[in-house]
């Protein structure tokens, strides 16, 4: 992308952010759905008696795509009015259905259902990104659901887990966060034809006092844009509760983006875990055996922004006087757009690196057996606070923190009678892993797999060999 080195520019558009859910904030997809919207409009008021012709409507539909912006741009300059100038330039291709196109309508019409369309159609990106996310991370956690490793509270390592029962954690969090942004489209409704106040007043002159007609064309257009049913009570706009709810659906992917980011990055200090590295990639210029991080650090930068950007509408919802201000326009126009591109954003990174997920098995093995002499000596001892040789352990353990050290400990101590032998048969990391590989296998096949087949056409159960 062409960037003008003179000016301020996103760096959600030049670094981050997909062409994909660009467009969707793009003028020219806001304009090209304004146009459907005012072409759905006038056949609803046709098929409901209006004065208008299949001629018109066709004409109509014959210039969606093509909009002119030139005409458009200049008469806003006269007319200081984006609406209405969009209309004057439809009507400039459109000479016939001109007097019709926009009847009845308030600005909120177009610029509302758009935004209404706008966040249904990225949201569904989004969640076919996290979808993949989820497939990589499948895989990952079908390989390594039997490699046993240090499991942490407080960020001390405690018991073992296992590599592929860890990843389950970062995966179910990414599910209720899709099944969160699923549920708030599955609320979803366009604003219809409320007109100014919301009271319809205009659609009412209209059709002549029938009511029935001005409710049967705000649902024709409903479905006729995609929708199950429109809003049913309003002032100008729709409840900007809605764009509340949905960022704050946003802000999940980033909370549990940027928790397995982090859990990344710890684990790429220990050794364990390294994100993919590039042959020709350049760590640090003066540290070049170094492997930073930086992909996982980018998703915990972004999601920093994300769960900041994502209550703005809270506020904004809380502050919509009466039927309504215009005091949300500003701030909307930079916090939906901005929020959705940095969660695409992240959604890009992680999917780039869980796919190529790097464990060093030496090194989680290493770590495991040095802590391994405890657990076996535990097992031994009984883990009871009531047990006089659990209390004795207890003591030893936590003043002699080397394995091999507390082995010998252990087998000399004479109020412990764990003999070495014993505690050497007990030294096998797979005793201690609990119900970690079905719990993997459980997940994977009833709460992973339904999420990954909404979003996939191919069979993803044998292609992950679950």
């Amino acid at each position: 992308m062409a960037v003008n080195k003179e000016t301020y520019t996103s760096p959600l558009s030049t670094r981050y952010a997909s062409r994909e859910m660009q467009y969707l904030f793009s003028e020219d997809f806001k304009f090209r759905t304004w146009r459907r919207l005012w072409v759905s409009l006038a056949r609803a008021e046709r098929m409901l008696g209006l004065d208008i012709s299949k001629e018109q409507i066709a004409e109509m539909e014959a210039h969606v795509d093509d909009v002119n912006y030139e005409v458009a741009e200049a008469r806003e300059r006269v007319v200081r009015h984006d609406v209405m100038s969009h209309v004057y330039a439809y009507g400039i291709q459109c000479p016939k259905a001109a007097p019709i196109i926009h009847l009845g309508a308030s600005v909120s019409f177009v610029g509302d259902n758009t935004d209404v369309v706008i966040l249904r159609e990225a949201s569904k990106v989004l969640l076919k990104k996290a979808a993949e996310v989820i497939k990589n991370l499948a895989s990952f956690a079908d390989k390594y659901k039997r490699t046993p490793c240090l499991g942490y509270t407080h960020l001390q390592p405690t018991k073992l887990t296992t590599i592929g029962k860890r990843a389950t954690l970062w995966m179910y969090e990414l599910c209720m966060d899709m099944e969160n942004l699923e549920f708030q489209l599955s609320k979803l409704k366009l604003l219809g034809s409320k007109g100014d106040i919301g009271t319809q007043s205009t659609f009412m002159r209209l059709f002549e006092g029938d009511e029935d007609k001005v409710r049967r064309l705000e649902q024709e257009i409903a479905l006729d844009m995609g929708f199950l049913s429109c809003v049913p009570v309003s002032g100008q706009t729709y409840s900007r509760k809605t764009d509340a709810y949905i960022l704050s659906a946003l802000s999940g992917f980033a909370q549990s983006a940027s928790k397995f980011a982090n859990d990344l990055r710890l684990l790429q200090a220990f050794g364990e875990m390294e994100e993919p590295y590039e042959e020709e990639q350049i760590a640090a210029s003066s540290i070049p055996y170094m492997h930073t991080p930086i992909r996982a650090e980018r998703i915990c930068a972004l999601s920093r922004y994300v769960m900041v950007e994502a209550m703005s509408p809270s506020f904004t919802a809380s502050s919509q006087w009466l039927e309504r201000t215009l005091d949300d326009s500003a701030n909307r126009r930079l916090t939906i757009p901005e929020t959705f591109l940095a969660v695409d954003a992240i959604l890009n990174v992680y999917i780039n690196i869980t796919q190529g997920l790097i464990v060093n098995e030496d090194v989680v093995n290493s770590r495991v057996m040095q802590k391994l002499p405890l657990m076996a000596a535990e097992r031994l001892v009984g883990d009871t606070e009531n047990n006089d040789m659990f209390r004795e352990y207890r003591h030893v353990s936590q003043n002699i923190q080397s394995g091999e050290a507390l082995i010998e400990r252990l087998a000399a101590d004479e109020n412990i009678p764990c003999d070495k032998e014993a505690l050497l048969a007990n030294m096998v990391p797979e005793m201690y892993i609990g119900r970690s590989v079905s719990q993997v296998e459980d997940f994977l096949l009833n709460v992973s797999l339904p999420m990954i087949n909404k979003y996939s056409s191919n069979d993803v159960k044998a292609e992950l060999n679950i």
